[in-house]
């Protein structure tokens, strides 16, 4: 059956010789595949290529078949063209990083429309922004709400937060009690959405204690989480 569905291009991965396998969370089905049989065989297959770069927001003509891993793609366009997201040497280095965070933590195939047109937004917000250094780090906060570990937003006044139970506490409970600059920074985030993001001024060295303790919150509350090869690329350019 032929339906229509807007996609978010997570992945792609090079499948034989000339055909490609597109991972894509999608607004109507959530996460699916598609096989893309002989586009990198000709010139005009490869120019179709440009469709599928990472975070690419496409609206897709799809043959859908329940009860199958991969389906298939009759037509597709851009639903929005981005004007600098895949050209910004900065922003595509957090596009990659992003990109392979979702791939990594998005796992069902049945429909969420406000973590799609979460991530719909928030990536156009992004294109649109000359100051995005934190971008990612109130990004990553911001999905846990959709991960179901959103840090509860409680007793935000109390001393520590506790990334294993996800609570703000009185008491040091040792490893996973956060504390100085990480727990101001998270207070502050917490509070803070998109459109007032450039307000928060922080340095090099804590946004990287920052996120490195964001992606261990997400070690904890996601089994199989490992932390994306493309941090090191993230963290030489904004670090």
């Amino acid at each position: 059956m032929l339906t229509k569905n807007n996609s978010i291009v997570l992945s792609k991965l090079k499948y034989r010789d000339h055909d490609l396998i597109v991972k894509c969370y999608t607004e109507q089905r959530g996460l699916v595949s598609y096989m893309l049989r002989g586009v990198l065989k000709s010139k005009k297959g490869l120019s179709k290529t440009v469709y599928y770069q990472a975070l690419s927001q496409l609206q897709i003509e799809e043959n859908y078949k329940p009860n199958q891993s991969l389906h298939f793609i009759k037509e597709v366009k851009f639903s929005y063209i981005y004007k600098s997201l895949h050209t910004n040497i900065y922003k595509s280095s957090i596009v990659l990083f992003l990109s392979e965070i979702l791939s990594n933590v998005l796992k069902e195939e049945e429909k969420n429309e406000d973590l799609f047109h979460f991530i719909s937004a928030a990536l156009q917000y992004l294109d649109n922004e000359d100051q995005f250094s934190n971008f990612h780090l109130l990004f990553l906060l911001k999905l846990t709400r959709y991960l179901g570990f959103q840090p509860e937003n409680v007793n935000t006044n109390d001393p520590y937060f506790n990334l294993e139970s996800g609570i703000f506490e009185g008491i040091n409970h040792g490893i996973y009690s956060v504390s100085g600059e990480n727990l101001t920074l998270l207070k502050r985030l917490l509070g803070t959405n998109f459109d007032t993001l450039n307000t928060v001024k922080i340095n090099g060295k804590q946004r990287q204690e920052f996120l490195n303790m964001l992606l261990h919150y997400f070690e904890l509350h996601l089994g199989n989480f490992k932390n994306p090869k493309s941090l090191q690329v993230l963290n030489e350019v904004f670090h």
